[in-house]
């Protein structure tokens, strides 16, 4: 029988593998493992996935700053509704935080956000049309001039859910985006974005839970060893696969885990 250690490795490395192949779904598959299998108590799980996010996307955000792959204003911006919105989530759950957990709250939220993240990665592409009118000029103009405003209020929207369930930073942080600026941010662009915005963000999340005394550091160690060579494999095997394929596949399993997690 595999020690639980080992299997806690195991598991990292599935999700660095995913990560790798998709670029989401770390903290959309990560805390429903953690809650789901291994029995960890939903804050813990959520303060120790929020660290595993954190040191794994600064490796990624390093690469992308050195590439000048990531749009430096829009992370300024989304940080100024991101950052503040934690750290009021954060104090505003830990206030409440016993009754919260009884409640069942992160655990149903958490639940909502795999549901939601899932039908991003189906139909971000439909989503991003949908955002686009090309023919009225004016109303191309007026959204422009709007972008700073709404990408603030999207970072906020993001600090709330992250904090709260770990999940959104990938799937839903690059939809919102790729919403928000369609035509401004390539694709490598936005993938370095989006990884660079959720540095500071899972940080702040992550120290908030460690004071509260809501990480798990040893179970962060081994999900790290296995997840750093699972981005590895998955960077690789994305030579081979189809990434629509990967990222539908991805869309149901988020989705039935989410209904799972809501029925607890």
């Amino acid at each position: 029988m595999i020690p639980v250690d080992w299997l806690n490795t195991l598991a990292g490395l599935l999700v660095g593998t995913i990560v790798g192949m998709t670029g989401v779904g770390g903290g959309s598959l990560m805390s429903p493992i953690l809650i789901l299998l291994f029995g960890v108590a939903p804050a813990t799980a959520v303060g120790t996935d929020l660290w595993f996010a954190a040191a794994t996307k600064t490796v990624g955000s390093i690469v992308h700053h050195r590439q000048n792959s990531a749009d430096h204003r829009i992370v300024g911006w989304l940080c100024l509704g991101s950052i503040p919105a934690a750290i009021l989530t954060l104090l505003l759950l830990f206030e409440f935080g016993g009754h919260q957990e009884k409640s069942g709250l992160i655990v149903t939220l958490l639940g909502g956000m795999l549901i939601i993240t899932s039908f991003a990665t189906l139909f971000r592409r439909q989503l991003v049309h949908a955002m686009i009118d090309t023919d009225d000029e004016a109303k191309a103009r007026r959204f422009i001039r709007f972008q700073p405003i709404l990408t603030v209020a999207a970072g906020a929207v993001l600090g709330t859910l992250v904090t709260l369930t770990s999940v959104g930073a990938g799937a839903l942080g690059a939809t919102l985006l790729l919403m928000l600026y369609p035509l401004r941010l390539t694709a490598r662009k936005l993938v370095g974005t989006d990884i660079m915005h959720a540095v500071p963000l899972t940080l702040v999340g992550g120290i908030g839970y460690l004071i509260a005394g809501s990480v798990d550091l040893r179970l962060l160690g081994m999900l790290l060893i296995g997840s750093i060579p699972g981005i590895v494999i998955g960077s690789r095997l994305t030579l081979w696969l189809d990434e629509r394929i990967i990222q539908r596949c991805l869309a149901v399993v988020l989705f039935i885990t989410g209904i799972k997690l809501v029925t607890v």
